[in-house]
């Protein structure tokens, strides 16, 4: 969910891939309030054109050249809507729904996952609520939660609404029961949040860390304000008020499933030339990420938000909410695009909101910019889609340039940020953490006013444009996502990165590239010696019985400690490659395995210690001293690791 959300278990390897099949739908163009022919539209438009300079009568060309280059190569479909002064000007679906019966994409009536786009209902309903008089953004938001409903807390500071909103409440990135694949495993909102409390590890509002677990909470004490599950409040003062018929937050679709009908099949790309179906997402929290809609519908959600002087809003009472809805909350520095009440701001031409989203399967990105009552919708059935989604907005709403050659006056060297750096959306408790660790982001300087940045074997380049603050000029469009950068600097050294979605911190000492080496050496040795180990044990045994020589105490524990170092091995490697191949499990699917970690290192303590007790009373051969004490160090370390990594948590 957001950016993301899978940001996941295993180190990122991103390859784009080029792939064959093309299938191009025929374009519907129709007013976002009324039918109209799409001649008089095209009329209408004349003169007219995108933030980024493309005229509206040429933009449907545009946007073909552009996704041809990925429809069927490395993108399995798309439904893409554009907005211009409230009218639908371009309305087309590029692809398949389902490749395997060969149904095309329509924006109409194709259902895709919005995923995180799902936040700004929830950032609605919360504006709404503050219109009324029941939320105080700047109150504690334990005012409106049943006491002790947060029993992870570090800091006593208080927590507002507009932290959840800014993605500043300071909680961990935590993915165990966040989604499932099967709606039956799917719990009410109250016990989702429950379930999947993370840890706070920053200082409410200093540090922003996209949260799944922060927007359903603002969900959850819209539920106690209103008396009404969420799914509820969403349809009745939300869709019906925008006469969106093709959309449905209920986490099991539920209240409208007629939409199933027409869902898109969701996709993942496998290598080249072939998508494979992936499963569908169903979350607890699902005021995250789980509404299922159109295009279409999503742009009547996207015109609601754009007035004109002369209209009234159909979501607000007072045009003076919505104003303030769209107005910047919070910004790292005044250079730096920052947040409005949950939307994303975007560095254009002109101010963009925007807000992505993604699930197991589907990719999205709503970007409106009001300044100039214009909106890109693009929803697809393809999981982690980059080129569309943020490629194509990016060409069609536009970027600010980026002087390369602005005056060096006061520009700090680029050598101070250089180092080691990781996302504060990040987990900090469990084996998770590992992921995070080998996935860190590094910067070096390329001279004295440009950086690069390098993560998962990509890379952009960045140029300094004001003290400390960076733009992008070229590299990987992941980093699209990130957008400018700030860098804040205490004597000399970086303290913190501001970032959208996510900020980054320095990565510590202990956790830095040599330890982590270090850490990587040392669990080939110990895995390694304990995969060798009952081979050569195997054998040794049949050479036992064949001379039918007893088998000593000593020799017994020894067989008993490898033999359990194997069995920790073995279990973490299964609990691993369940991860990989299902990340969204529930806490309870993968309980067992911790639970044998205690076990099995339990066990394998008792042994070292009999190793250690019958060592002392036996007379050795140096060699058999060497085996022993090898025995014992391997699984000294294989615990030293176990611990470090938090797989006992």
């Amino acid at each position: 969910m957001g950016k993301s959300v899978r940001k996941k278990l295993a180190p990122i390897v991103l390859s784009m891939i080029v792939l064959v099949s093309t299938f191009f739908s025929w374009p519907v163009t129709s007013l976002a309030v009324e039918e109209t022919s799409s001649k008089v539209t095209l009329d209408s438009e004349l003169g007219k054109k995108t933030p980024s300079g493309i005229p509206i009568s040429e933009l449907e060309g545009f946007v073909d050249n552009y996704v041809k280059d990925y429809i069927g190569k490395t993108t399995s479909g798309a439904a893409i809507v554009v907005l211009k002064d409230n009218q639908i000007v371009l309305s087309k679906g590029y692809g398949d729904a389902n490749i395997e019966k060969d149904i095309p994409i329509d924006p109409r009536k194709t259902v895709f996952e919005w995923g995180s786009i799902t936040k700004l209902f929830v950032w609605t309903s919360v504006m709404q609520l503050v219109e009324q008089g029941k939320i105080d953004l700047n109150e504690d938001i334990r005012t409106y939660l049943p006491e002790g409903f947060l029993t992870k807390l570090k800091y006593d500071s208080p927590i507002t609404m507009l932290d959840l909103m800014h993605h500043t409440a300071g909680f961990e990135d935590y993915i165990f029961d966040l989604g499932y694949s099967s709606p039956d495993k799917v719990k009410s909102l109250e016990e989702g949040l429950k379930l999947a409390e993370p840890v706070q590890v920053y200082k409410p509002g200093e540090v922003v860390a996209y949260s799944n677990f922060s927007t359903s909470l603002a969900a959850y004490i819209v539920e106690l304000l209103t008396g009404q599950e969420f799914y509820q409040y969403t349809s009745e003062h939300i869709f019906s008020k925008i006469d969106s018929k093709n959309a449905s937050i209920h986490p099991k679709l539920s209240d409208n499933k007629k939409l199933l009908e027409n869902k898109a099949t969701g996709y993942k790309l496998n290598g080249p030339s072939q998508f494979i179906e992936s499963n569908d997402f169903y979350v607890s929290m699902y005021p995250s990420g789980a509404i299922n809609g159109t295009a279409e519908d999503l742009a009547k959600f996207a015109s609601a938000l754009m007035l004109k002087e002369e209209d009234s809003s159909p979501l607000f009472q007072k045009k003076e909410t919505l104003d303030e809805f769209l107005t910047q909350s919070y910004s790292a520095n005044e250079n730096i695009p920052g947040n409005a009440h949950g939307f994303w701001e975007y560095d254009g031409r002109k101010r963009g909101l925007t807000h992505g989203g993604n699930t197991e399967a589907f990719s999205s990105n709503l970007h409106i910019v009001p300044e100039e009552n214009f909106a890109v919708i693009i929803l697809t059935n393809q999981s982690g889609e980059m080129d569309i989604c943020y490629g194509l907005t990016k060409e069609l709403v536009g970027e600010e340039s980026v002087s390369v050659a602005a005056s060096n006056e006061n520009m700090p060297d680029a050598s101070e940020l250089e180092g080691t750096y990781t996302s504060a959306r990040r987990g900090y408790h469990g084996f998770l953490n590992i992921y995070y660790e080998l996935n860190p982001l590094k910067i070096t300087a390329v001279n004295d006013r440009e950086i690069q940045l390098g993560m998962s074997g990509i890379s952009a380049n960045y140029i300094q444009t004001s003290p400390y603050m960076y733009k992008k000029i070229k590299g990987h469009k992941l980093f699209d996502v990130m957008g400018p950068m700030y860098f804040h600097v205490e004597n000399g050294k970086v303290t913190q990165i501001s970032a959208s979605i996510s900020d980054y911190l320095p990565v510590s000492t202990g956790k830095s590239l040599p330890f982590l080496i270090l850490y990587l050496i040392l669990a080939v040795l110990s895995v390694g010696y304990f995969i060798i180990s009952p081979l050569i044990l195997l054998f040794r045994e049949i050479s036992r019985r064949r001379k039918k020589h007893p088998v000593s105490p000593l020799q017994r524990w020894n067989s008993i400690l490898i033999l359990t170092g194997t069995a920790i091995v073995i279990n973490n490697f299964i609990l691993i490659a369940r991860m990989l191949i299902d990340s969204f499990r529930a806490y309870s699917e993968i309980t067992a395995h911790i639970i044998m970690n205690y076990g099995l290192t339990a066990l394998g303590v008792v042994s070292l210690v009999f190793i250690l007790v019958k060592g002392r009373k036996t007379k050795l051969t140096k060699l058999q001293k060497f085996y022993y004490g090898l025995s014992v160090i391997m699984f000294f370390i294989l615990v030293f690791l176990m611990i470090v990594w938090q797989f006992y948590r």
